[in-house]
């Protein structure tokens, strides 16, 4: 196994491994006293469960597969119910794990699911794109999607560990690849600049695994995110600065039914928490001009529609950072240098936005 291990401190401290044939160090992450395992994945990827549901039973575990939607469809009520549905008729106790694997969307409802069956079971998280090894599937944070909005139903339960086998990003569609390096940006950008000069050095090598900086950056942002997580699991401070980019950015998904990549609303949010930076005098044009240029050097959208703000202005209203009608968004004062903007005025969030959604 060729693997570096990331430990993610505080009350609970676990760990992510990541490099290639990581799924050997499964079973002890699962730990003892281990009967049933509960694998979730989505259903089109099958193939990439299967070596995790055989190295379960090779190691004597009750290994179920258990198939569900594909992306933000399955984060919803009525596929956490049939997940526990499965788990109870598999007689899962307070002793057994689920294995997540696939996508942030899976590894979210996964770890609900772990969350609230019996008020929690171990889980072990098993990402399969880039943005779920460097984000979604590191920290604790699991939830389901109400109509009302994304991650609105949810809660904090570490994982028992993380596998971030690097060999399956070879599978990962371009695109998709491509939209979770906004994560890794948004990295660089809260705390960690030497993300951002490594994708400056070498922006073409960035959209592939191939690169000759991948590892490095995905362990750079795992690093970013096991830091924060580990000194603010619940996000009662120093966590929020995670939220960089994402007011906008899931008001952005809730306006196109989830259909856009989280990624790609990430890197609009961005452009638009940049911006709203450089407005209301917390930081220097620099910050927008540098946040289009990465952004586009690496082909992450940096636009939205005009026509959209009235909608997206009330979407953001129902935002987990708010605190009543206060809304609060995380803005920097320089890279490496996040704040917290209260209340801003109607006209600065619009005339931010008219940065980011051009006349045409």
């Amino acid at each position: 196994m060729n693997a570096t291990t990331i430990t993610v401190g505080g009350d609970r401290p676990y760990d992510v491994v990541v490099g290639t044939g990581v799924l050997d160090a499964l079973p002890s992450m699962l730990g003892e006293g281990v009967r049933t395992v509960a694998v979730v994945y989505p259903a089109p990827l099958e193939e990439l469960a299967r070596p995790v549901v055989c190295t379960a039973r090779d190691a004597g575990y009750q290994a179920v597969a258990v198939p569900v939607p594909d992306g933000e469809r399955a984060k919803t009520a009525e596929t956490a119910a049939e997940l526990w549905s499965v788990f109870g008729r598999h007689g899962m106790t307070r002793s057994d794990a689920v294995v997540g694997v696939g996508g942030g969307a899976t590894t979210d409802l996964a770890g609900f699911a772990a969350a609230t069956w019996l008020r929690g079971v171990a889980v072990v998280q098993v990402p399969t794109t880039l943005l779920a090894m460097v984000d979604a599937a590191v920290g604790g944070k699991t939830g389901i999607n109400t109509p009302e909005g994304k991650n609105l139903v949810g809660s904090f339960h570490p994982p028992a560990g993380v596998l971030c086998d690097l060999a399956v990003l070879e599978s990962v569609p371009r695109a998709d690849y491509v939209a979770g390096l906004a994560e890794i940006i948004k990295g660089g950008f809260i705390a960690d600049p030497v993300i951002l000069s490594l994708i400056e050095d070498d922006p073409e090598g960035a959209r592939t695994p191939a690169g000759r900086h991948t590892r490095e950056l995905i362990e750079r942002k795992i690093r970013v995110k096991a830091d924060v997580v580990g000194a603010d699991l619940c996000e009662s401070g120093l966590r929020e600065i995670l939220n960089y980019g994402h007011t906008l950015a899931h008001a952005i998904e809730r306006a196109e039914d989830y259909t856009i990549r989280h990624g790609e609303a990430v890197a609009i949010g961005m452009m638009f928490a940049a911006v709203l930076s450089h407005l209301s005098g917390r930081a220097g044009a620099d910050l927008p001009e540098r946040t289009r240029a990465l952004l586009t050097s690496v082909g992450l959208p940096t636009s939205y529609r005009r026509e959209a703000w009235s909608a997206l202005r009330d979407h953001m209203r129902l935002d987990k950072k708010n605190r009543g009608t206060r809304r609060r968004f995380v803005v920097l004062e320089g890279v490496a240098k996040p704040a917290r903007l209260e209340d801003p005025d109607e006209e600065l969030l619009e005339a931010a936005y008219a940065e980011v959604a051009p006349e045409r």
